[in-house]
């Protein structure tokens, strides 16, 4: 294993520490393992908090910020976080308007997430609602997942209704417009080669030179099947089939994401979302906005997801307002 660690049992203590030094316009709670924006939810804000285990970065600590999160618990690599990170996030976050909890399919952070909220509303009375982002067709149930897992409409998702909440919209509406985002994403990925969790030192799986793995998921869990390796448009017509299958994308404007596992150069990203572009055209399918690079990866894995979003003139707003964070900034 060659990382630029200084250990294994280290690496999230320390790029914690790298993140406060990086980013003095956050609050890095080194205790809790939180990343905070730097100044308080504003009064009457739904607080937004989302959070998973490290390795898939810049979700989601990348996605603090004026116009996305107000938190972020950093659970150990590929880990849930712990209920009492979640606790603390919510009662540290919450202005009294309410939070909501963005939570990815995986039994771990859905059962943390709902016990946090148990325990914070308990403590404080704070009102806590709560999104699960299911949008992976690959599969039904994985290795930690009942049911579709959480990837790539994640981002979607906190962007989107990150903007809301700027907009000092309530928590009912918030939560309604999260399911909404929810249900009208879909993503499929695959992977070229594994990743190494650093505690294991070791990849996750092996997958021979002459094939790949196609509906991979984000911690390396299996995904479909296995199949001799081909070129770009061979790989981008295996991932965006299965989308355009599972959900009607004809009907209005998408925005469609490339998104990169960690490993994959960008220059072969943009080259895969050329050869996506052109079946999406041929399918009839209306990209209004896309995003190229890596958004929710997996260590070092080498490989790519497709994501597509069904918008309109509403989600398409929300999409384009103002966003400061170190993973997304635009419109300042």
């Amino acid at each position: 294993m060659k990382k630029l660690i200084n250990a294994p049992e280290a690496v999230l203590a320390d790029a914690l520490t790298g993140i406060a030094a990086a980013h003095p316009e956050l609050n890095v709670d080194h205790v809790n393992r939180i990343i905070y924006r730097g100044t308080p939810t504003k009064a009457g804000k739904v607080a937004l908090i989302s959070g998973g285990g490290s390795g898939h970065e810049p979700l989601h600590g990348g996605f603090v910020g004026f116009g996305m999160l107000d938190a972020a618990c950093a659970g150990e690599v590929f880990t849930s976080p712990t209920p009492d990170q979640m606790q603390e996030a919510t009662k540290v976050a919450d202005s009294g308007a309410g939070v909501l909890h963005i939570v990815k399919n995986y039994t771990g952070d859905v059962m943390n997430f709902e016990m946090a909220a148990e325990m914070a509303e308990a403590e404080t009375g704070v009102k806590v609602s709560a999104v699960v982002v299911n949008d992976d067709v690959a599969v039904e149930d994985s290795t930690w997942t009942a049911g579709r897992r959480g990837v790539g409409t994640t981002v979607f998702l906190e962007k989107i209704v990150g903007a809301a909440a700027e907009e000092g919209r309530d928590l009912a509406a918030i939560t309604a417009l999260a399911n909404l985002v929810n249900a009208s994403g879909r993503s499929m990925g695959m992977a070229l080669t594994s990743c190494t969790v650093p505690s294991a030192g070791k990849p996750t799986f092996e997958i021979p030179d002459d094939m790949m793995e196609i509906g991979v998921g984000i911690h390396g869990e299996p995904g479909r099947h296995r199949v001799a390796l081909a070129g770009a448009a061979s790989i981008a017509q295996q991932l965006v089939d299965p989308v355009l299958a599972d959900l009607d994308f004809t009907s209005g404007p998408v925005i469609a994401m490339l998104n990169g596992m960690g490993g994959t150069p960008l220059i072969e990203l943009y080259l895969m979302y050329g050869e996506v572009a052109k079946l999406l055209e041929k399918a009839g399918v209306t990209v209004a906005r896309s995003l190229v690079g890596n958004y929710i990866t997996s260590l070092d894995m080498a490989g790519c997801s497709v994501t597509l979003l069904k918008v309109d003139d509403e989600l398409l707003k929300l999409w384009d307002a103002p966003v400061n964070t170190s993973g997304l900034r635009w419109g300042l």
